[in-house]
């Protein structure tokens, strides 16, 4: 029979060792992927000249303002208003692209463990497809959920 020194030794090991499984798979994306609701207010955001490829996650309207001014060229747009208590905001823009024919989308967003996963897609353009030969500035805004998870930004292949 074990001296109980070496069954609370036996507990406290488990305790560890479940400890660490649970943080990693609250941390590192381990469990199930549920469905985050999101919506998508790229609509809301007149044409602008985005600067450079740029993801940011916002938390509030005075962030949102300074990016529109400090990440576009020549006229800023005016930032779309956003209930900042209970959302949050995520810009993704691709910089400066050849033609009409290229556009982001979300495939889906997810949240597993301590982590918000936001999947998307740069469609562009097929040879021999009609495309306005022009420079535009291709852009997601969508809002989610406020949440203290990290957001994360994934890239499926282009289509």
């Amino acid at each position: 029979m074990p001296r109980p020194s070496a069954r609370l030794g036996g507990v406290a090991l488990l305790l560890v060792i479940g400890g660490a499984l649970g943080a990693y798979f609250a941390t590192s994306g381990g469990g199930k992927r549920r469905p985050v609701a999101w919506q998508n207010v790229t609509a809301e955001v007149p044409p602008a000249v985005w600067a450079r490829p740029t993801i940011s996650v916002i938390r509030n309207q005075a962030k949102l303002e300074k990016l529109f001014v400090v990440a576009t060229y020549g006229r800023h747009p005016r930032a779309p208003r956003i209930d900042f208590g209970h959302r949050e905001a995520l810009l993704i823009t691709t910089g400066p692209r050849s033609s009409s024919g290229y556009a982001l989308r979300v495939e889906r967003v997810t949240e597993r463990g301590g982590s918000i996963v936001v999947l998307v897609r740069e469609r562009t353009p097929l040879l021999g497809e009609h495309v306005v030969p022009r420079l535009t500035y291709p852009l997601l805004l969508i809002t989610l959920p406020r949440s203290s998870k990290h957001i994360d930004v994934k890239y499926a292949g282009r289509s």
